[in-house]
């Protein structure tokens, strides 16, 4: 979503100074042409050559710059933009914006630009929840400038509370929403699953899988940055949900069942990468099943076919993670659950599987024609299979 857009980067007077040279970095790493402006205030904390050197772009600190190479200049860098972010935002900073002042160069810039504008505060917590800030923060609000933060933690002062900046990580999550929120998925709503589920054999063990939700979540991700409005339901993973996601967590595959059921009530597509388990135990022992020289039997009931289940109306995608005869497995499937298209891929190919950042997927549809894609991110393979889901509400009208 960020290669090759224009992200004029504003950095005010703060502690937090520093992090806007991880923000600069990132955003340049990612493909992003990166003009920085500096406040007065936040040159006594970081220097212009810092993000300079980190942006290989000029740095802008006045307003009245007799050097600058283009005429007016702020309009010249709002007309340029494809977002605006501000980050840290100083208490003074959000004031002026709010109030529609123009007397530095990053609210003269703020003042002229059409693009979207997001505002990443850091403070002391007195500061955040004072009146004054919190009635600034809501007339921007009002005006369609989105608020990113503050996270709660341990702050400057040593006190704790609301002020933080929020991590890098999810300041180019709500660029890159901001951003796509005009994509062929707006308005859209869309359920992606992910992750294994466990159901549980005693109150310290249960039955699972491999799977570590990467797959789902980046689908998740993708469909964010195309203007869905995304529920993601996950089984136990250790991952973060992607900026502006709605989250639901869930333990065993009944939940996920439940959830799912929720979640898909009018929505346009669900993307079912999850891998939910197949049977439970029959009985879970209320206490630990204590070691024994003799061997275990379990007895397996089967669970729910979540997706078999799920009446008609949205498109349905379903994974295959095969180990041999993948596609006659996966044809079986998609006729089996009535699906739209499923994903499919061998869990021991190079690259591809549980917890890679790869996947190397064959997409079937409901005729049983096939698509091989090549070894992609999983970011990537969750544009590939969002790419056919729209071809299909498409087809739909």
């Amino acid at each position: 979503m960020l290669e090759g857009k224009r992200i004029v980067l504003g950095v005010c007077g703060s502690v937090a100074s520093y992090k806007g040279a991880d923000v600069a970095s990132r955003l340049t790493q990612a493909g992003a042409l990166v003009d920085v402006i500096l406040t007065s205030s936040a040159q006594r904390f970081v220097s212009p050559l810092t993000f300079r050197a980190l942006t290989q772009r000029p740095v802008c600190t006045d307003m009245f710059e007799p050097q600058s190479a283009v005429a007016e200049e702020h309009v010249e860098l709002a007309r340029a933009a494809d977002a605006v972010l501000v980050a840290p935002a100083s208490a003074t900073t959000i004031a002026r914006l709010a109030h529609g002042l123009a007397d530095d160069m990053l609210a003269l810039t703020v003042l002229a630009t059409v693009a979207p504008v997001l505002i990443a505060p850091a403070m002391d917590a007195q500061m955040w929840e004072h009146p004054a800030t919190r009635a600034n923060a809501a007339t921007l609000r009002g005006r369609g400038v989105v608020i990113v933060g503050p996270d709660v933690g341990r702050l400057a002062s040593g006190r704790s509370g609301a002020g933080r900046l929020v991590e890098t990580a999810v300041l180019l999550g709500a660029l890159s929403q901001a951003l796509g929120a005009r994509g062929d998925f707006a308005g859209r709503r869309v359920v992606v699953s992910a992750g294994g589920t466990q159901e549980p054999l005693d109150p310290v063990r249960y039955l699972g899988n491999r799977s570590s939700g990467k797959m789902g979540f980046a689908i998740a991700e993708a469909a964010r940055d195309r203007g869905a409005q995304v529920t993601l339901v996950s089984g136990p993973v250790a991952l973060d949900a992607p900026y502006g996601v709605e989250r639901v967590d869930v333990r065993t595959t009944a939940e996920m069942a439940a959830a799912i059921g929720r979640a898909t009530a009018g929505c346009d597509a669900l993307i079912m990468a999850a891998a939910p388990a197949d049977f439970r135990p029959e009985r879970t022992a209320d206490q630990k099943i204590k070691r024994t020289a003799q061997g275990l039997t379990l007895e397996l009931v089967p669970n729910e076919d979540i997706l078999a289940g799920l009446g008609g109306g949205c498109i349905k995608v379903g994974f295959a993670a095969e180990t041999q005869d993948m596609r006659e497995n996966a044809r079986a499937k998609v006729a089996r659950k009535g699906l739209d298209l499923i994903v499919a891929n061998d869990v021991r190919a190079a690259g591809a599987g549980f917890g890679t950042e790869t996947n190397l997927v064959t997409l079937i549809d409901a005729a049983g024609n096939c698509e091989e894609l090549p070894l992609l991110s999983k970011y990537d393979v969750g544009h590939r299979i969002l790419d056919r889901v729209a071809a299909l509400l498409a087809a739909r009208g």
